[in-house]
């Protein structure tokens, strides 16, 4: 590989890197209110089911078109194709990912926003600022411009520094840290009266739902969504692989890690619902629906926060800080698929790359912010929606049809010599090839009946 690329420098740099990416906003808030909406813990064990027989697979096929291309998704997906026809289907497949990771950014840093904006609302209150406090509780074009242009310089500062400088640096501090806060939290909830509840709600399930289709499609969209499939992100991350490394159990650590955090945040989530329902906060509608996760996140938790007295701030804060470290940990992954391309097809600079795609992202965030209304939930499902499904489906078919066989065994084989003759290359091939494309389009198709 060559240096100027770089890579990371430890098997544990990449895999809190990749878990970073995988474990964000979707993950530690998304798939606990799913949760509940959804059956309880019938989602659960739809979502641990897909997520080990439909992702896993998914991601092991992005990481090895990654390291197999040594490239941006573009090159690598290239490096694979067999004639013209193919290489400009990599173009559309590989290009359309980087698309759409900067678009994820796009409105995945107002909601970052947000979040820093709700950690420092706890210290405005505690030095007496009212004005400041709030200013940063409440929704206003201001406070969402500014925390957004802040979050987006952070990403980008992290960025420009490069693979082991900025990328496996500080995922191995955030993560920890994550977890750490995680736990605490965890330990705190659990002491307070109607946790017990949630934590029976959160781990009994009703088998007579698990079967259903809305619960399985939302499952497996989580499934798919958290480990940041089909948004070139993994082929990236996979780019900077060494070769001695053993995909195969690289992939497999990722995995357990985005649905070990899943897990953990709903023993944090749902269980801190129903203490708050036990002190008067509304959390279910009249008809027994979850309300909106907007409402819950910046107003059933503050509700609950506020209930603690004093200690309530250090843990609102706590919390929030939280759910900045895991935004955080996601969109520094986000912005190196757009930098990774522009720095190898245009020969720029890595500073200069970054500083000009985080600027676009900008704009393309403070456009969404001044048509807040029209553009915000567009660009979620075009990107969450359709875009991501579409994207992981040509991965799979890249993957299961165009690469020769051959080929494709000798990638994995660099690293896991021993893999012809494992059961993972005895069923993977052909999960690739037949299975996820199928799942992954039912789930497509699914989503626009739906």
């Amino acid at each position: 590989m060559s240096a100027v690329r770089g890579e990371f420098s430890s098997r544990f740099g990449f895999i809190m890197a990749a878990a970073g990416s995988a474990v964000g906003l979707g993950n530690i808030w998304g798939f606990p209110t799913q949760t509940a909406s959804n059956g309880g813990a019938a989602f659960l064990i739809a979502y641990l089911v897909l997520a080990f027989c439909l992702a896993y697979p998914a991601l092991m096929a992005e990481l090895t078109i990654g390291r197999h291309g040594q490239a941006n998704a573009v090159s690598s997906l290239r490096k694979i194709s067999n004639n013209l026809l193919q290489k400009r289907f990599a173009f559309v497949v590989g290009f359309g990912g980087i698309i759409c990771a900067g678009l994820i950014l796009s409105f995945y840093a107002i909601v970052a926003g947000w979040m820093i904006s709700a950690t420092l609302e706890p210290i405005a209150t505690l030095v007496g600022s009212e004005s400041s406090s709030t200013w940063l509780s409440e929704q206003s074009l201001s406070r969402n411009l500014i925390f957004t242009a802040g979050f987006i310089i952070l990403t980008v500062a992290i960025i420009s520094r490069g693979v082991e400088n900025g990328i496996e640096k500080w995922s191995k501090r955030l993560m920890p840290a994550l977890l750490t806060i995680l736990f605490a939290l965890i330990i705190y909830v659990m002491m307070q009266e109607g946790a017990m509840t949630g934590l029976k709600a959160y781990l009994v399930p009703d088998f007579n739902s698990i079967l259903d289709p809305e619960l399985l499609v939302s499952a497996l969209g989580q499934a798919f969504f958290s480990l940041s499939l089909g948004t070139s992100v993994m082929i990236i991350y996979g780019s900077y692989i060494s070769k001695k490394e053993n995909l195969v159990s690289l992939g497999a650590y990722v995995t357990l890690i985005d649905v070990f955090i899943a897990f953990v945040a709903g023993l944090l989530i749902i269980p801190a619902m129903y203490v708050a329902q036990a002190q008067g906060v509304e959390i279910f509608s009249a008809t027994g629906e979850l309300l909106s996760e907007d409402t819950l996140v910046f107003q059933v938790l503050p509700a609950l926060f506020d209930g603690m007295g004093t200690i309530g701030l250090f843990v609102g804060f706590a919390f929030f800080a939280l759910m900045s470290i895991a935004a955080l940990t996601s969109s520094i992954s986000m912005l190196e698929a757009p930098v990774s391309y522009a720095v190898e097809r245009f020969d720029l600079g890595r500073v200069k790359a970054t500083w000009l795609i985080g600027t676009i992202i900008a704009l393309v965030s403070f456009t969404i912010v001044l048509n807040f209304n029209v553009l915000f939930g567009l660009v979620i499902a075009l990107t969450t929606k359709f875009s991501q499904p579409i994207l992981g489906l040509m991965c799979c078919l890249f993957v299961g049809w165009i690469w020769y066989r051959n080929s494709l065994l000798n990638e994995i084989q660099q690293g896991c010599p021993e893999v012809a003759s494992s059961l993972f290359w005895k069923i993977w091939p052909w999960y690739i090839r037949f299975i996820c494309p199928i799942a992954i389009g039912l789930v497509f198709v699914s989503s626009l009946l739906g």
